[in-house]
């Protein structure tokens, strides 16, 4: 039995232009795998290799040349007899310095390896007996826009709220989320700012973001400034949560260094980011022994792999409000058992 592995690239259409303190997308380039078992080819493993442009370590102009080259370089090998060894396969193939690669090879091996129905991990959630609870995200644009979006998510039904800051004037931003709480003032807020505070007006900013009582900020300061984020999160009264922070880091030394350097109390993990599953759930171990919480969000990749991510998300002890509502994000995405209803997100 041996492995036939191929790609096609799918470009991702955005219902809108979707703003963040990096700038606007309106489109997104993603990877579609298919993997078969050429003794069994009507049984298919799909992945998703879905570098982020601009803040992925492998978005890179080579990416498609080296896709093509593990494709090669996977076809004809043996087809995985369980999950160890396709952790061993790939980590013998893929280095770090490919981590949404990584990923997609892994989603691709492991629906394979379940029979190719879009089940990678059974649980509760692929069962469709449980739901896993989401953030509804509010993306940068102009007031009305904002407004809009904080109106319809509330309307939803959403019980937790994340709006980007830091690409618009910061008294609008202010003016936005008191509006948001004032239309749900149960709601769990959180606010991510993708860097996009100087370390010389963050601690102003956070003091007043307190009031409207914000459940956490997400990686206030640029990444790379360990002693600065460390103070800021010491000081801060609104919890500090990273996440470009993590890109790159590696080992296990280095990630609990990391977490040490830096003191937050959460830690944002985007499977497609850091390198896969195995690479996720190993900052969700170093987290938890330090007391620090953490979520899961998806890298806006198509539904492929937005579902590979969500089931992963609940084979883990996770709590509270999930990252994974961004499915409904395109005009063209791909098929999936994925529903959202009233802030949850359900395997149908």
């Amino acid at each position: 039995m041996s492995l036939s592995i191929t790609f096609k690239k799918h470009r991702l259409k955005f219902n809108f232009v979707a703003g963040t303190s990096r700038g606007t997308m309106k489109e997104r380039e993603t990877y579609i795998l298919k993997v078969v078992d050429t003794n069994n080819p009507g049984v298919i493993g799909l992945g998703e290799c879905a570098p982020l442009a601009g803040l992925s370590i492998d978005d890179r102009p080579d990416y498609e040349t080296e896709l093509a080259k593990k494709c090669e370089l996977l076809n004809g090998l043996q087809m995985p007899r369980g999950l160890k060894d396709i952790v061993v396969c790939l980590r013998d193939l893929i280095t770090s310095e490919w981590p949404s690669l990584y990923l997609g090879f892994e989603m691709a091996l492991m629906d394979l390896l379940n029979g190719g129905n879009g089940i990678l991990f059974h649980n509760e959630f692929s069962e469709g007996k449980e739901p896993i609870p989401i953030n509804g995200l509010i993306w940068m644009g102009d007031r009305d826009f904002m407004r809009q979006q904080i109106k319809q998510k509330v309307k939803a039904g959403y019980t937790c709220l994340k709006m980007k800051v830091g690409a618009i004037d910061f008294e609008q931003e202010l003016r936005l989320l008191t509006y948001m709480r004032e239309l749900a003032p149960n709601a769990i807020i959180r606010v991510d700012a993708n860097g996009a505070f100087k370390y010389e007006e963050a601690q102003k900013k956070l003091d007043q973001l307190a009031s409207i009582k914000i459940h956490s900020i997400e990686q206030p300061l640029a990444a790379g400034n360990p002693m600065q984020m460390k103070e800021l999160s010491q000081n801060s009264i609104i919890p500090i949560a990273l996440d470009e922070e993590l890109i790159g880091i590696n080992s296990s030394k280095s990630k609990s260094a990391l977490l040490e350097e830096t003191d937050p109390k959460y830690v944002v993990l985007k499977p497609s980011l850091l390198g896969g599953f195995h690479a996720t759930e190993e900052w969700t171990k170093l987290a938890e022994e330090k007391g620090i919480g953490w979520w899961i969000t998806s890298a806006l990749e198509s539904n492929v792999g937005l579902n590979a991510i969500s089931q992963f998300t609940a084979s883990l002890n996770y709590e509270g409000h999930q990252g994974l509502g961004t499915g409904q994000l395109y005009t063209n995405n791909i098929g999936s058992p994925l529903r959202i209803s009233r802030g949850l997100l359900f395997f149908k």
